[in-house]
């Protein structure tokens, strides 16, 4: 069985219908506590669509910006192979080390920016939303599923 795609049969029984992520989660996480095989749960989206929401202006300040934030986690990278490595290491090889990845994460991400410039100069996050989800167990643990998943909607609020 692949983990992308596949055909229904490979995921299992429908045993829930959620109009929120959330609310499948919620289901997994209630088979997963009463003992169902992880690796026999699947959360399958239905009315897939892409949503990119623009967060904002991309110039090369802003790249700059992202750069020098990649950069921090570069130096830090680095300071801990050098610095840790040397145990008689100061503290003001710990800083330079920490501003040369500075340094080269903001010239990394403006050579980027002005080679992409033309295509993009905008800022996104984009997100997978379905219309429904469906929770489908394997046929191996389809009983105890819905008996869960039965005790779990009795006890809910009406």
């Amino acid at each position: 069985m692949s983990m992308m795609g596949g055909t229904p049969q490979e995921h299992g029984e429908k045993i829930a219908d959620y109009a929120t992520y959330q609310g499948a989660q919620q289901a997994v996480s209630q088979l997963v506590q009463g003992d169902i095989p992880a690796r026999d749960i699947a959360i399958v989206g239905h009315g897939l669509r892409s949503v990119e929401a623009v967060t904002g202006r991309l110039g090369y300040a802003a790249a700059a910006r992202s750069g020098a934030i990649n950069g921090v986690l570069l130096g830090l990278l680095f300071s801990a192979i050098f610095v840790l490595g040397t145990p008689g290491a100061a503290i003001q090889l710990f800083a330079g080390v920490m501003l040369v990845g500075i340094a080269i994460g903001m010239l990394l991400s403006l050579v980027t920016y002005a080679v992409l410039r033309r295509r993009r100069d905008y800022t996104s996050v984009t997100q997978v939303l379905a219309d429904r989800y469906e929770v489908t167990v394997l046929p191996r643990s389809i009983h105890r599923a819905r008996e869960i998943v039965g005790r779990v909607v009795a006890a809910a609020p009406a």
